[in-house]
């Protein structure tokens, strides 16, 4: 095997044809699936212990000879970094594979897709906002529970100019909106919000939204109504119902949770809906009047309506995932069942 190795080392040094079909037939010769250098290491396997060593190092000074003058013919043929023959079926495969996309972006996307061909633009804002932002212009008693440590994540407590914290919604980015551009406002508002919760299968202390804000002369909540159900049905199927009970949000007057019709038992009762045959989507309402007199808005010329959906309880009611936390955890066996990026 010795003098194998030998032979082949020579006759390699004194190869020197450089045309294109020459260097392939050496390459295919030393490193095809059936040349000489893989029968060289089957024949190693066989070898005697004491003189694996040797010949380990031996093999692999030849491939990589081999490997060197094979460069060096490409170089000289102007060939260099590219197969000589695209038909070449010894060349390796690529086994890359395509990424895929996260499930909150796939719904996020969807969602502003929706409303964009209703007419709705999107704005973005600040995820550190002040007291007025926050809580002041959208209504927010001074006693109310939101404001407390336990709900919001404070980062500076400022007597001057209230205090600062991450945005507990996106609704601030509505005042912002309301604050410098005038009626007819149709805008949504998607990002991340915090809020100091215990994380568990249904909550978080970081979250994801995309809220809506439609205002102009008499907008009544018949339009509300309308626009959602043109969005449940372009989001969950032409077949799905809704509906909307009354509730209460310090921005809204009057203010309604809205359910979709149960897609997975068709509204006959199962776990996910609890045996209601309805599963709860978003909260919506008309904009209350001080939230508008606090923006420099004329509430007496004008009316809107706004809503707030959730783009992680989104998530889980169109693919079924019954755990929230799975959305942070990168869990590439997760993520590869969605949506393939090419």
């Amino acid at each position: 095997m010795k003098e194998k190795i030998e032979q082949y080392l020579r006759e390699v040094g004194q190869y020197s044809e450089t045309g294109a079909e020459q260097v392939e037939a050496f390459r295919i010769k030393y490193l095809g699936k059936k040349g000489l250098l893989n029968d060289m290491f089957e024949e190693f396997k066989k070898a005697a212990p004491t003189d694996k060593k040797e010949l380990g190092q031996m093999l692999n000074t030849l491939k990589n000879t081999v490997q060197d003058k094979i460069n060096g013919l490409k170089a000289a043929t102007g060939n260099k970094g590219h197969h000589l023959k695209l038909d070449d079926l010894t060349l390796p495969v690529d086994f890359t594979e395509a990424g895929t996309r996260h499930p909150i972006s796939i719904v996020r996307n969807q969602i502003v897709d929706i409303f964009a061909r209703m007419g709705f633009t999107v704005a973005e804002g600040p995820e550190i906002e002040d007291d007025w932002h926050n809580f002041t212009a959208l209504n927010f008693p001074p006693d109310h529970p939101a404001r407390d440590m336990q709900d919001t994540f404070f980062v500076e407590h400022n007597k001057i100019h209230g205090d600062i914290a991450l945005r507990t919604h996106t609704s601030s980015v509505q005042v912002r909106t309301m604050e410098n551009n005038a009626p007819p406002i149709r805008q949504i508002f998607p990002g991340r919000v915090y809020r100091n919760e215990a994380i568990s299968a249904r909550a978080h202390c970081m979250f994801h939204q995309v809220e809506g804000l439609y205002i102009d002369k008499d907008v009544s909540f018949a339009d509300l109504k309308q626009a959602l159900l043109v969005f449940a049905r372009e989001m969950f199927g032409g077949e799905t119902q809704i509906r909307l009970r009354p509730s209460y949000f310090p921005f809204t007057e009057p203010s309604a949770e809205m359910d979709i019709s149960c897609n997975i038992c068709g509204g006959k009762g199962c776990n996910i809906c609890k045996g209601s045959g309805w599963v709860e989507v978003l909260g919506c309402g008309m904009v209350d009047p001080n939230v508008l007199q606090n923006c420099g808005i004329d509430s007496k010329k004008y009316s809107g309506f706004a809503f707030g959906i959730g783009i992680e309880r989104m998530t889980m009611v169109k693919y079924r995932i019954n755990d929230l936390r799975l959305y942070f955890e990168n869990d590439v066996r997760f993520l590869q069942q969605f949506e393939p990026v090419y």
